[in-house]
């Protein structure tokens, strides 16, 4: 069985996670952005991030003193872009789903980070 599949599948068990992956729809987000919609604490944060990393669907970018997620949209994993392809049409409906995209759209790092 493919280890990248299963990882895949476990990383979007969590429901914190499969959030994450619909606020990184909207655009890319530091842990305190992310920390800031889900009410979670940075070190929770941080984990989640790690284990979407790893699972390949999210990567990370260093821009001045943020560290930035973004979905991988360009990954090497036929399968990775299938999933995110997939997950951007669903849980369209969903009331947590809205409600964090409201969030996101009102959530400015400069305002909420700490460095």
């Amino acid at each position: 069985m493919d280890r990248q599949i299963v990882k895949v599948f476990r990383a979007l068990a969590d429901p914190n996670r499969l959030r994450i992956v619909k606020m990184l729809e909207q655009r890319e987000l530091c842990v305190c952005e992310v920390r800031e919609v889900l009410a979670l604490s940075n070190s929770t944060v941080s984990k989640h991030l790690s284990i979407l990393h790893d699972a390949g669907l999210v990567t990370q970018t260093k821009e001045a003193r943020w560290v930035n997620y973004s979905l991988n949209v360009k990954s090497e994993s036929q399968f990775v872009r299938a999933i995110i392809s997939a997950l951007k049409s669903s849980l369209l409906d969903d009331e947590t789903v809205l409600k964090d995209t409201k969030s996101v759209d009102r959530v400015d790092r400069n305002k909420i980070c700490r460095v």
